[in-house]
């Protein structure tokens, strides 16, 4: 497939978290030879996580971590937790316009803006962790995936990667298709589609959120992350049922 055509009308995603950032440069200013004078920056990096949060929440720390080190100290990464500046789902639109510097998030969080971004995180039966690195190092999809989003002035790069995850935590038994009908269900993404098109109603939900919507009965099940994640959650204090594996 032409590879602009794949961008204009990709309707499936891929299985990673991705974090996206405005290009920028520091000059640095010389000063008597050999010396070197840096100026420091700090940049502004949202996600779409709970503060601390383990797995998720800690990569963007360890990133801005080792950016400090390798920059001896002259590139600076503020992490922002969801809701801290912007809302979970907010940290996008922030970052194309200019109102911070980078993200970390999960791409297919943006399929409004076009379903290509789906590709970029997971599918339904899509791509393996392994496959879905190997695709973006060595296949091509780095080159689609900063076309993609160059359309909303920002340059993506992988920052972290879940591998395979569960299927998800359940208020009620689930034995056959038919039981997905009238089931409200957090799931984002083209997984999302597939639950609308057994019955469920597929709800929108940071992950800051799940839990007292479990909690309330304002949703009736979940997809999160897998056993690590979710057990930081406590989804097992609210849910009966956890099935694997996960499809989307």
């Amino acid at each position: 497939m032409d590879r602009r055509k794949f961008v204009k009308s990709a309707a499936l995603a891929s299985s990673v978290a991705g974090l996206s950032a405005c290009d920028s440069q520091e000059k640095a200013s010389s000063v008597s030879s050999p010396a070197v004078l840096r100026k420091k920056r700090t940049l502004k990096l949202l996600t779409s996580w709970p503060k601390n949060f383990p797995g998720l929440g800690t990569a963007p720390e360890h990133i801005a971590k080792n950016i400090a080190e390798a920059t001896d100290g002259a590139l600076n990464i503020k992490v922002y937790a969801a809701g801290e500046l912007v809302g979970a789902f907010d940290v996008f639109d922030a970052v194309s316009t200019g109102a911070a510097d980078m993200y970390h998030s999960a791409e297919y969080y943006w399929q409004g803006k076009s379903q290509a971004f789906n590709f970029f995180t997971t599918v339904p039966f899509g791509l393996t962790a392994d496959e879905q690195m190997a695709w973006i190092y060595y296949g091509g999809g780095q080159e689609l995936w900063d076309e993609l989003s160059a359309r909303f002035n920002l340059k993506p790069w992988m920052a972290g990667n879940s591998g395979v995850q569960m299927g998800g935590w359940f208020r009620k038994e689930i034995n056959k298709l038919e039981d997905f009908k009238g089931l409200k269900m957090r799931m984002p993404g083209l997984g999302g589609e597939v639950i609308r098109r057994l019955g469920a109603a597929a709800v929108a939900l940071s992950g800051g959120d799940i839990f007292t919507s479990l909690q309330s009965g304002n949703i009736d099940a979940t997809e999160w992350v897998g056993p690590w994640n979710d057990l930081a959650m406590g989804f097992y204090q609210v849910t009966k049922y956890y099935y694997w594996p996960g499809f989307h």
